[in-house]
């Protein structure tokens, strides 16, 4: 008896069977746009909020900065200062300055590079509030050169609460054996000067003129990027786009459907 070998004749799939299997994908493939649609909806939407945010932190620190000073917080509420009720609130402060521990900290400015003059201001009480009383340039660092504005004596200082920067800016860390500064640290620089009980921030100087003109107060830079709904408009525009990608997919669906 002769066998006859051929090779197996591989069935072609029912037309039905493809048919079903390519809306699988494009089910799945939609599902997925769907999803993606809704979360950079969900992120405009955040952007949306964050907007608000930003525009209410905006108009209260524009508040703060045009109202009249206040006393600055004592020791017994140092405890309650946070950067969301108390930054950039114009305060008052009456003490002496304790020239011989002032503190050099770099800076940049409209005025060109230099240093801000961070001095303890020291209360009726014994505590002590970290002052920073302005700029003053890299030539004149040394507090020789400008003895007129080594104020003696009581003093009162009008400006801005800020809020102590650890450990040093993005660029450079604070470098406290060499005592180099690139942030103003309150911690770290009343350890360093030895001032014992030192409240948890700092003072901007305003404008007031200083006598032989340094250091320059009234430099505090306040600027809140705002590009909240330029993000929004572009998250909700993708989610706009992926939505009409799964309009024409749908769309080319339904034209084969009709064609069958």
């Amino acid at each position: 008896m002769t066998v006859t070998k051929g090779r197996r004749q591989r069935h072609p799939q029912a037309p039905s069977e493809k048919s079903d299997r390519r809306r699988a994908k494009r089910a799945i493939f939609a599902v997925c746009l769907v999803l993606l649609a809704a979360a950079l909806a969900a992120l405009g939407t955040w952007q949306v909020e964050r907007l608000a945010w930003k525009r209410d932190l905006i108009a209260r620190v524009d508040q703060r900065v045009h109202a009249a000073p206040v006393p600055a917080p004592a020791q017994a509420g140092w405890s309650k200062v946070n950067a969301t009720d108390d930054e950039y609130r114009r305060v008052t402060a009456a003490g002496t300055l304790a020239n011989d521990k002032e503190t050099l900290v770099y800076a940049s400015t409209a005025l060109g590079p230099g240093y801000w003059v961070m001095t303890p201001l020291t209360l009726a009480d014994g505590t002590s509030i970290l002052v920073n009383r302005g700029f003053v340039p890299t030539d004149r660092r040394d507090p020789a050169s400008r003895r007129d504005g080594e104020l003696s004596g009581p003093v009162e200082i009008t400006g801005l609460m800020r809020m102590t920067e650890p450990k040093g800016s993005l660029l450079q860390s604070n470098d406290v054996v060499a005592d180099r500064w690139y942030s103003r640290d309150v911690a770290a620089i009343a350890e360093k000067r030895g001032v014992g009980a030192v409240a948890p921030y700092f003072i901007d100087a305003d404008a007031t003129p200083n006598p032989g003109g340094l250091p320059v107060g009234g430099l505090t830079v306040i600027a809140f990027p705002n590009n909240h709904l330029i993000y929004a408009i572009t998250w909700y525009g993708l989610a706009a786009m992926v939505l009409a990608l799964l309009v024409f997919i749908l769309r080319g669906e339904r034209g084969s459907r009709r064609r069958l």
